[in-house]
């Protein structure tokens, strides 16, 4: 699917009074619905650098993959493409001095990983309350306090995807409702070995960030 300045099959633009600038800025995606739950595409902000064509190549719904064409400082233009994927919140929980992770397979990387509890934030949620959320689908604990630490963009160079991380505590136990996907089985760790435990290979970064930023605000 391509969403551009102008239809290709709409012949010669300069005979065309109606036809769009060519030099007009390219449709931006803000406007245009993204996934499957209405959420519109998440941009930081304006473009520094024009950005001549806009070019969606795939939408699944959860995903949205292409590119711009962008003019480069030089004058010269550059596809760059990129992948869109939904926000997502990753949960450090702490209770009794132990920080819940998760036992999972992730096909994708062929790995059993343990990882921090995460998942796709929902159409109307915050990171806390998706955190809040996906921690009792997870690992069947839910927590009576949570925190944002911080909001990141992951993987700039081809990925718009921001990731939220969160502080849970005050647990208690609720019934589990893992998604038809999840085939994953809750753990937990003295909290004074869960980094190094989590820099245990295979890992992910995650899982590294989320306890890393725990750390340094003195929650570890």
């Amino acid at each position: 699917m391509t969403r551009e300045n102008a239809d290709s099959d709409a012949g010669d633009a300069s005979d065309d009074p109606a036809a769009p600038d060519p030099d007009a800025p390219a449709a931006d995606l803000r406007d245009l619905p993204a996934f499957a739950d209405g959420r519109n595409h998440s941009l930081p902000g304006e473009p520094e650098w024009p950005v001549k064509e806009v070019v969606v190549e795939y939408d699944e719904g959860w995903f949205v993959g292409g590119y711009d064409r962008v003019e480069q400082p030089d004058g010269t233009e550059k596809n760059y493409y990129w992948a869109e994927l939904s926000p997502a919140t990753v949960i450090v929980a702490v209770a009794d001095d132990r920080v819940l992770f998760v036992e999972q397979y992730r096909p994708t990387v062929r790995n059993t990983q343990l990882e921090l509890p995460a998942g796709i934030v929902e159409s109307g949620e915050s990171y806390t309350e998706a955190g809040a959320r996906e921690l009792a689908e997870e690992t069947g604990f839910e927590p009576s306090s949570t925190s944002l630490l911080q909001e990141v963009w992951c993987s700039t160079g081809v990925l718009r995807h921001t990731r939220g991380y969160v502080f849970a505590e005050g647990l208690e136990p609720v019934d589990v409702d893992h998604d038809s996907n999840e085939f994953l089985a809750p753990r937990s760790v003295p909290v004074d070995e869960a980094l190094e435990i989590a820099r245990e290979p295979p890992t992910n970064d995650a899982t590294l960030e989320g306890l890393l930023l725990a750390e340094e605000e003195g929650l570890l």
